[in-house]
């Protein structure tokens, strides 16, 4: 697939912070790549490095192959931006503001009405498009915003926190259109919203300390925690030294803990010895022992867990 997006050792500094150090990335049309990372990591900085909005201390970025500091026209002719916090003029109407965007952009008659219907339809502001943008929920005016960002249809789209301050109908008709719109484009989400993640992006990178620590898809990421791919069993209590017996002759388990146990129920997890899937197996031998199961299940990792693990060790290292 065609890279539309591209940075190479991006840098930026304020005084001697290094608020971004050394950052390069790629993102191909089909795409959605999911910028995480902590409050303070660099994401914001980076996202207005990538936009031409900062000018880097060292490195490139490029969109569509035109270089964002050499060419800035032609690379912000193809990018929609939606910036931290969505500023708009709060005098203004929504429709007046996508008018004034859509104008900057090249647009007017017919081709401008047209424009705005689609932007202001996809973004569900039909029934706000006549009240001041500072009369507007938060809500609302991150809307304003990500249609500002698709007025021109543009084949890249960076989003910075594109459902900050959405209700839940909100959030799913964002991520729904951000879905929708992934085919033909190359889309940037960055976010501190993990479920975010597995809604909308195709791979994620997480950045601690203005440094990329992680790069690959939610299950790449998910895989990192020990627990994922584990079975977990609820037993009655009585049960727990049979199937513990049962399970340690399997080659394929490498341990068997307990997670909890009350009112006569035992919950067990047994853990994989070489990232292999083991459900069946367990499942198995419990059955040639006849030891009844109340529930057995396979276990997935849990994106705040990866999160945690990665960023907390990278701020450590850094610290220390």
């Amino acid at each position: 697939m065609t890279v539309l997006v591209e940075a190479d050792g991006l840098q930026k500094l304020f005084g001697n912070i290094a608020a971004v150090n050394g950052i390069s990335l790629r993102v191909k049309k089909g795409e959605v790549l999911g910028f995480l990372g902590p409050n303070g990591a660099g994401k914001s900085t980076t996202m207005k490095m990538l936009s031409g909005f900062l000018e880097p201390n060292a490195g490139t970025a490029s969109i569509c192959g035109h270089d964002v500091q050499e060419d800035p026209k032609l690379a912000k002719a193809n990018l929609g931006y939606l910036p931290e916090g969505a500023p708009a003029y709060g005098e203004m109407t929504p429709r007046s503001f996508l008018s004034f965007i859509g104008e900057i952009r090249g647009f007017s008659g017919e081709a401008l009405t047209t424009r705005i219907a689609a932007a202001s339809g996809k973004a569900a502001l039909e029934d706000v498009m006549d009240q001041r943008i500072e009369t507007l929920s938060k809500g609302f005016k991150r809307r304003v915003g990500i249609a500002q960002a698709i007025l021109h249809n543009p084949p890249v789209l960076i989003l910075d926190e594109p459902t900050d301050g959405l209700d839940p109908n909100q959030k799913f008709h964002i991520r729904k259109l951000i879905r929708d719109m992934a085919a033909d484009k190359a889309i940037i989400v960055s976010t501190h919203i993990l479920e975010e993640v597995e809604a909308v992006c195709t791979r994620a990178i997480v950045i601690a300390k203005g440094r990329i620590v992680a790069d690959g898809t939610a299950e790449d990421l998910m895989r990192r925690v020990p627990y994922h791919g584990a079975t977990v069993i609820k037993i009655a209590s009585s049960k727990t030294d049979a199937v513990k017996a049962a399970l340690s002759a399997l080659k394929d388990v490498a341990k068997v803990e307990v997670l909890s146990s009350s009112n006569g129920v035992t919950v067990l997890r047994a853990l994989a010895a070489n990232n292999m899937p083991i459900a069946t197996a367990v499942a198995g031998a419990l059955a040639a022992k006849s030891i009844a199961v109340d529930e057995l299940f396979v276990e997935r990792g849990k994106l705040d867990d990866v999160f945690r693990q990665i960023t907390d060790k990278s701020g450590a290292a850094a610290h220390a």
